[in-house]
C-alpha cells in the first residue's frame, strides 16, 4: 500500500505554513483526489490525440463526402438549357471578370507574401515580370478603374438609400393602418338572404392549362362557394394540350354539374396569347352580358365558401369600384428552406405594399388571382390583351388610368401554392420582372396623356415602375454581386459597413415583420434574396430592352397539396352530399376508373434531375474569391459577408435549396 506524505513548507517573510499534500487518503484534505501518476497522464495525452485525430478524421470524411455529393449532382445533373443566346451575355461577363479577379487574386497573394512596398521602390528598382506586371495593375487601377468604380458605387448606393426609404415609409403607413385600424368596409345593406335576386350575378372564372394535380381541389372550392346558384356561372377554362387530362377534366365537370351546380367547360383549340388570351375568348361568350362581377380564380387556389359574400358587397354604392383583390394564404409554407423565403416575400408584399396602396392610393397591381373585378371596368380599360406575360398588372394600370378604384381586403385569404423546386421559382420569378419592363415601355405614353393627377402619374412612373421594377434589381445585383467583389481588388472604393450590413439587415427585419415566425431566417433571406437579384436582373433587361426571352410563359408547376383541414373538411362535404343526395355512383366511379387507367398507361413517367445555373455558380467562384482577397488586408465583416453570399451562390448554383429530384 502506497504511503501517504504531507510535505510543509515555511516562508520566512510571514512566517505562514501552507500545507501542500500528496497522496490518496490524506488526513488533511480527505476531498483531495489522487495525484495523476506518469502512466495516467500518458493515457490522458493519448486520449486527447484520439480524440483530435477522431475530429480531424470526421472533418475529413465529412469534406470527402461533401465533395462527393456535389461531384455526383454535377454528373447527374443538367446544365440549364433555359437560357438562349440573348440571355448569355450577362455569363460571358461574369466569366472575364471572374477570371480577372483570380488573376488580381494570384498577384496580390504574392505580393503579400513577398512583401513588397511599391510606393517606396523606383522603376528602376523592380526586379523581375511579376514585381513588374504588380506595379503596373496598381498604376492602372488607381487612374483609370478606381474612379469609375468609385462612381458606380456612389450611384448605387444611394438608389439604395432611396429604395430603403421607399420600403420604410410602405412600413409606417403600414404600422399607421394597423394602429388606426383602417380597413374597407362594407357600404349600405348586405343582400337579403331570402331574396335570392338582391344578389348579382357573377361568373367565376377558372383558367388552367395542363394543371394536372390541382384540377380537382379548384373545381371542387369553386363549385362549394356560398353563392345562390342561380346567379353564378363557373367556367372551367382549360387550355391543356393533353387530350386525357382534357377527359378528366370534363368528367369532374360533369360530375358537378349532375350535383345541380351552374359550371360550363371551355377549351380553345389554338392557344394563342397565354393565360390573358384565355381570359380574353371566356369574356367573348353571348351570356357573359348578363353578368355584373367576374372572380378570377388560378388552377391552385381554394377559396373559402365565404369569398364572395366577402368581396362581392364592397361594390355596392360604390360604382367607381373596379376591383377588390384577395390575399393569398399558402398551404406549404413550412414545406422547406424555399419556400419559408417566399413566404416571407410575399406577406410583406401583400400586408404592406398591396394594403398601403390600397389604403391611401386606390391603386395596385392586381395579383391575377383571388379577385373580383366589375365586368364593367374590364370593358371600360380595353379588355384583356395579350401584348405582356404580366396581363393583370396591363390591366390594372389601364383601369387606374380610366379613373377605376380598387380595394385590398387583408382580412380575406385564398389558399394557393408556393413553387417548391428552384427551377419552377427561377422560371416565376423571371415572368414577373420581366413583364412589368414590357408594360412601362408600352404604357408610358399613355400614363403621360392621361388625364389622372400628376401626382398619380409620378406614382405609376417613379415608384411604381421605375424604382419597385427596375432600380430594385438593378443596384441590388451590382452594389452586392459585382462593386463589392470589385472593391476588394481596388481599396480605394470599399464600400461602409451601413451599406453592407447595417441597412441591409434593418431592411431584411423590416421585411419579415409581416412574418414575424420567420425570425430565425433573417439571415438566410437577406443572402437568398441577393442570389436571386441575378434573375431578376437579368429578366429586367430582357423585359427592357425586348428580348427574346421577355416573351416567355411557362406556367408555375404545382403538386397539389392541400392542408389537413382541408382534406377533411372536404371528406365530410362529400360523404355528406352522397348520403343525402344519393346522387348516382356512375360518374365518380368512372372518373376513378378512368383517373387510374390514365395515370397508370398514357402518363410517361420522367426521370426529373436536379440542374446546374451556370450564372450562380460563376458568381459563386467570384465571390468566394472575393471572400479570400479580403483575407490579405483583413475586412472583418466584409469578409463574412463574401464568404456567405459566395456559399449562398454555390447552394443555389447546385440547385440544392428547394425539392430535391431524383
Amino acid at each position: 500500500m502506497a504511503t501517504n506524505t504531507v510535505v510543509v513548507t515555511i516562508e520566512k517573510p510571514n512566517n505562514l505554513s501552507f500545507p501542500e499534500v500528496n497522496g490518496t487518503d490524506s488526513l488533511l484534505l480527505p476531498d483531495k483526489q489522487k495525484a495523476a501518476s506518469p502512466k495516467q497522464f500518458t493515457w490522458v495525452l493519448l486520449l486527447k490525440a484520439h480524440r483530435v485525430l477522431t475530429s480531424l478524421s470526421w472533418v475529413a470524411m465529412t469534406f470527402k463526402s461533401m465533395f462527393l455529393s456535389i461531384k455526383k449532382r454535377i454528373a447527374l445533373s443538367d446544365v440549364s438549357e433555359e437560357e438562349p443566346k440573348s440571355r448569355g451575355r450577362l455569363y460571358r461577363f461574369i466569366k472575364v471578370f471572374l477570371v480577372i479577379s483570380i488573376l488580381a487574386l494570384v498577384l496580390e497573394v504574392i505580393a503579400h507574401f513577398k512583401k513588397w512596398n511599391l510606393q517606396m521602390l523606383r522603376p528602376w528598382e523592380v526586379q523581375g515580370l511579376v514585381q513588374w506586371s504588380y506595379m503596373a495593375w496598381l498604376s492602372f487601377r488607381v487612374d483609370y478603374i478606381a474612379p469609375f468604380v468609385i462612381f458606380l458605387s456612389k450611384s448605387c448606393t444611394v438608389l439604395f438609400l432611396i429604395q430603403s426609404l421607399d420600403r420604410l415609409v410602405l412600413c409606417i403607413g403600414c404600422f399607421w393602418i394597423k394602429y388606426k385600424k383602417l380597413k374597407p368596409t362594407i357600404e349600405g345593406e348586405v343582400y337579403d338572404i331570402e331574396d335570392c335576386s338582391s344578389f348579382p350575378m357573377v361568373l367565376v372564372q377558372i383558367p388552367m392549362c395542363n394543371e394536372r394535380e390541382v384540377f380537382a381541389q379548384s373545381i371542387a372550392a369553386a363549385c362549394q362557394l356560398d353563392w345562390p346558384r342561380e346567379r353564378v356561372l363557373i367556367q372551367v377554362l382549360d387550355d391543356s394540350d393533353d387530350g386525357n387530362l382534357q377527359l378528366l377534366i370534363k368528367d369532374e365537370v360533369s360530375s358537378w354539374c349532375e350535383k345541380g351546380v351552374n359550371i360550363v367547360y371551355r377549351h380553345r383549340l389554338i392557344r394563342t396569347g397565354y393565360k390573358a388570351g384565355n381570359l380574353k375568348s371566356a369574356m367573348g361568350c353571348d351570356y357573359v352580358k348578363d353578368y355584373e362581377f367576374v372572380a378570377i380564380l388560378d388552377a391552385d387556389f381554394q377559396p373559402n365558401p365565404d369569398f364572395l359574400k366577402l368581396t362581392v358587397p364592397h361594390f355596392k354604392g360604390n360604382p367607381e369600384l373596379g376591383l377588390v383583390q384577395a390575399r393569398w394564404s399558402f398551404v406549404n409554407k413550412d414545406e422547406n428552406l424555399l419556400t419559408r423565403l417566399q413566404n416571407i416575400n410575399l406577406c410583406f408584399h401583400f400586408e404592406v405594399e398591396q394594403q398601403v396602396n390600397g389604403v391611401f392610393l386606390n391603386f395596385f397591381g392586381f395579383n391575377g388571382t383571388a379577385g373580383v373585378w366589375r365586368i364593367e371596368a374590364l370593358e371600360d380599360s380595353g379588355g384583356w390583351l395579350e401584348r405582356t406575360t404580366v396581363e393583370d398588372m396591363d390591366i390594372a394600370v389601364r383601369a387606374h388610368l380610366n379613373g377605376w378604384k380598387f380595394i385590398f381586403l387583408n382580412d380575406v385569404k385564398v389558399l394557393c401554392e408556393l413553387p417548391e423546386s428552384y427551377e419552377t421559382y427561377k422560371k416565376q420569378q423571371h415572368r414577373w420582372h420581366s413583364g412589368p419592363m414590357q408594360l412601362f415601355r408600352l404604357c408610358l405614353p399613355a400614363i403621360i396623356t392621361s388625364k389622372i393627377t400628376i401626382w398619380k402619374k409620378a406614382n405609376l412612373i417613379l415608384l411604381f415602375f421605375l424604382l419597385r421594377k427596375l432600380i430594385l434589381p438593378f443596384y441590388s445585383f451590382t452594389l452586392f454581386c459585382i462593386i463589392l467583389p470589385l472593391t476588394m481588388f481596388i481599396p480605394e472604393a470599399e464600400l461602409p459597413l451601413w451599406v453592407i450590413c447595417y441597412v441591409p439587415i434593418f431592411m431584411s427585419f423590416l421585411n419579415i415583420l409581416p412574418s414575424p415566425k420567420q425570425f430565425p431566417f433573417l439571415v438566410p433571406y437577406l443572402l437568398f434574396e441577393n442570389t436571386m437579384s441575378v434573375t431578376k436582373f437579368n429578366a429586367m433587361v430582357s423585359g427592357l430592352f425586348q428580348l427574346g426571352s421577355a416573351y416567355e410563359w411557362v406556367v408555375t408547376k404545382k403538386t397539389g397539396r392541400s392542408s389537413e383541414s382541408d382534406l377533411l373538411a372536404f371528406a365530410e362535404r362529400e360523404s355528406k352530399s352522397l348520403s343525402e343526395e344519393k346522387i348516382s355512383r356512375r360518374h365518380s366511379e368512372s372518373g376513378l376508373e378512368l383517373l387510374s387507367k390514365l395515370t397508370a398507361e398514357d402518363v410517361p413517367s420522367v426521370k426529373k434531375k436536379n440542374k446546374l445555373y451556370r450564372k450562380e455558380l460563376a458568381l459563386a467562384l467570384l465571390l468566394l474569391t472575393a471572400s479570400a482577397r479580403s483575407l490579405l488586408s483583413a475586412h472583418g465583416v466584409h469578409f463574412y459577408f463574401l464568404l456567405f453570399q459566395g456559399l449562398s451562390f454555390l447552394v443555389v448554383g447546385l440547385d440544392l435549396i428547394g425539392e430535391q429530384m431524383s
